[in-house]
């Protein structure tokens, strides 16, 4: 079956779903395979469970009058997502970088929610599975789209664009990330380039942190530039004037009000605020709207939650981590005026031959500082020599930090989302 065609089901059936563990009757039921399942023998069971279709690749599993059967089940929802976008004719930002891309998505379908009817990413749905289920989620009554999109390899940015292709765009940093893929930061900032690539070849808009010289270099040639920072050089500029224990932002120009308070841990957020306030300000979204909804904005799913158990005060920030998230995420944790102080870090993934030297460079920066304990967990934590106490895993150092019984004391929890560092807080009282 051809895209328009499927498309046109679609469009009766307006709900698609890869899992049948979550599928809802009258949904299309995409077969996707993987390394480890093939999607097309749940076909039956979708279609019992109510499914309107079931999109397969293997005649052998067909159902007549159920299944549609394509050449390729993923190539195939990507196709049906790039038409879907092509019949939209409304803004489109999408946002990408190493660090602070979900929060930054967050806080900017916040603000843009005020005024307009606004679509975003869920949850983490931002690789080649997650744009086109996004996408497909959008209803013809959307007046924005704010569009996360991840990679871990070379032309995968440029390839979400061709499907998603968007209108405005954010690259947050380029830092030390996926280094496994990548295998360097020139790389990193070549991959995260293709979305400023992408708007250059038609005609978009970049928000750029005016900061970054290296984010100024990559947007050369952009037609459309909004700049945002901490200086008078950006369109939209401001400080964090306080970072303990939530995030203060006085934005000295391009907002009336005063000072936003956040409830955002680290002065690592102020980029992510700053673009927040910068993307609200373009739309044309007023001034105390912008405001309430920043400053209603609380983080969710293991991202910078400041959490109280019991005396003790917990950030916890377990979703994911990188080298350069980590180094920010300890220089603000050395930072507040705190006497205990206690790092339990979970060691970063997809780091491949820089691992070590990456994991001995935290433990280097760890040293710098006195702290009541620390912990490291994991990965090439294990493979290094240090002073620390080291667990395999993220239950056993639950157990450990159970049998503390700290009392008024700050952790700082962290680690890349296999390590599963929330757990060490899970059983706290």
């Amino acid at each position: 079956m051809n895209t328009e065609d499927l498309y046109r089901i679609y469009q009766q059936f307006p709900f698609v779903q890869t899992d049948t563990r979550k599928l809802k009757k009258a949904e299309i039921f995409f077969a996707l395979k993987g390394e480890h399942f093939n999607g097309n023998k749940f076909a039956k069971q979708a279609i019992e469970q109510g499914a309107a279709y079931a999109v397969i690749d293997e005649a052998a599993y067909a159902i007549p009058g159920k299944t549609i059967l394509v050449d390729d089940v993923l190539i195939g929802l990507q196709q049906l997502a790039q038409y879907h976008r092509s019949q939209l004719s409304i803004p489109f930002l999408a946002i990408t970088g190493s660090n602070g891309k979900t929060t930054t998505k967050e806080l900017i379908h916040a603000v843009l929610s005020e005024k307009f009817k606004t679509s975003t990413t869920e949850g983490n749905l931002n690789n080649h599975i997650g744009v086109p289920l996004t996408l497909l989620r959008i209803s013809p009554h959307a007046q924005i789209a704010v569009i996360e999109m991840g990679a871990n390899h070379l032309r995968e940015i440029a390839g979400y664009c061709e499907i998603a292709q968007p209108t405005h765009g954010i690259i947050t940093n380029c830092g030390k990330a996926h280094l496994e893929g990548f295998g360097s930061e020139e790389v990193i900032r070549q991959a995260k380039g293709e979305l400023y690539d992408y708007l250059r070849a038609h005609q978009g808009t970049a928000f750029i942190m005016w900061d970054y010289d290296y984010l100024r270099k990559m947007s050369r040639g952009i037609s459309g530039t909004i700049k945002y920072g901490t200086n008078q050089e950006a369109h939209i500029y401001g400080i964090a004037v306080k970072s303990e224990p939530w995030l203060e932002v006085e934005v000295q120009q391009g907002l009336s009000g005063g000072s936003l308070h956040t409830k955002l841990v680290g002065d690592y957020n102020l980029p992510n605020v700053l673009v927040a306030v910068t993307v609200g300000k373009f739309f044309d979204v007023p001034d105390n709207k912008i405001r309430s909804a920043i400053e209603n904005y609380v983080p969710s799913n293991s991202r910078s939650q400041l959490l109280k158990k019991g005396t003790n005060t917990i950030i916890l920030d377990a979703y994911n981590a990188n080298p350069s998230s980590m180094q920010l995420a300890i220089q603000n944790f050395e930072k507040m005026q705190q006497q205990n102080k206690v790092l339990m870090l979970g060691a970063m993934a997809e780091l491949g031959k820089d691992s070590i030297d990456e994991h001995k460079r935290i433990v280097e920066q760890i040293g710098n500082s006195k702290w009541k304990a620390v912990v490291l967990v994991g990965g090439d934590f294990l493979n290094l020599k240090h002073p620390y106490t080291s667990f395999e895993t993220s239950e056993k150092a639950a157990e450990w930090l159970k049998n503390q019984n700290f009392e008024n004391t700050y952790l700082l929890v962290k680690g890349s989302r296999s390590i599963k560092m929330e757990k060490v807080v899970e059983e706290l009282n």
